[in-house]
Parts: structure tokens; C-alpha cells; sequence
């Protein structure tokens, strides 16, 4: 009996042990692949014709981004794609928050459904080698407009 008891109590020690140490592992990989929001914050019709969109880019990662290359599908209002546009962000700073402008061409931002982030065609840690950033990317849109990948 003794021996049961003894290996019970051995059992529940290893878990209480086992479980700070899981979550302490969770916490650290949570800090280091933290999330790169991008977050299409507002439209402007353009006086010669076309759309401004305004990005905001927030860097909760460890990391600056000396590469951060997206391109986009822009589709209209009917769901068919309009046409494809090419955006440098970069440089990204850690722990900031990011403006970016960007024109789309004889457009009118009414007519914008939705844009796709189809393709990271650069991302960059700063004196690192290029890297997958969709596991990171969060999206969001306070346009009519959705903002998906």
C-alpha cells in the first residue's frame, strides 16, 4: 500500500512540475513569434482618379523588417479581381506602429471589395535570411473593404 501511495504522490508531483513548464514554453515562443498586424485603416478618393489606402503596420514581433514586399489583388465590387499592386513597407521598426500610403491607380475606393494578400514576395528580419511571415501576419480593415489572405 505504501509503495501505490508513494508512487501516486511521485505521479502528481511530476505533473504540478510538468505544468508551469509547459506554460512557461508557451509564453516564451508567444514573445518571440509575436504578431505582425496589418490593418487597412482608410480610403481616399484621389482628385485625378483612383484610391489612396492607408495601412497601418504594427510590429508586435521581436524583430525589425529590413524586407517587407506584399502583393495584393484588388478586387472590385462585383468580387472579380481588378487588378494586382505591389507594396514595399518596409523598413518595419520593432515595437512600432507604421504608417503607409499607398495609390491605386484609376480606381475609385467605392468600387473596392475586398484585397488579397496573395503573396509575401519579401520578408525580412533585419540581418536575417528572407522567412515565411504568413504564421505571423494578422489582418484587419476598417473600410468597407475586407482584408484577407
Amino acid at each position: 500500500m505504501t509503495s501505490i501511495k508513494s508512487l501516486i504522490c511521485s505521479a502528481a508531483l511530476g505533473l504540478t512540475a510538468a505544468v508551469p513548464a509547459a506554460a512557461q514554453t508557451g509564453a516564451q515562443t508567444g514573445a518571440q513569434t509575436g504578431a505582425l498586424t496589418v490593418e487597412l485603416n482608410k480610403f481616399e478618393e484621389i482628385d485625378a482618379g483612383g484610391c489612396r489606402a492607408y495601412f497601418l503596420f504594427r510590429n508586435g514581433t521581436d524583430n525589425s523588417f529590413e524586407g517587407f514586399e506584399m502583393s495584393l489583388a484588388i478586387l472590385d465590387g462585383n468580387g472579380v479581381i481588378d487588378r494586382l499592386l505591389s507594396i514595399d513597407a518596409a523598413p518595419l521598426p520593432v515595437a512600432r506602429t507604421t504608417l503607409k500610403l499607398f495609390e491605386i491607380p484609376e480606381t475609385s475606393c467605392a468600387n473596392i471589395s475586398e484585397i488579397l494578400l496573395h503573396e509575401l514576395t519579401s520578408c525580412r528580419p533585419q540581418n536575417g535570411e528572407e522567412t515565411d511571415c504568413f504564421p505571423i501576419l494578422e489582418l484587419n480593415s476598417k473600410t468597407p473593404a475586407v482584408l484577407v489572405k
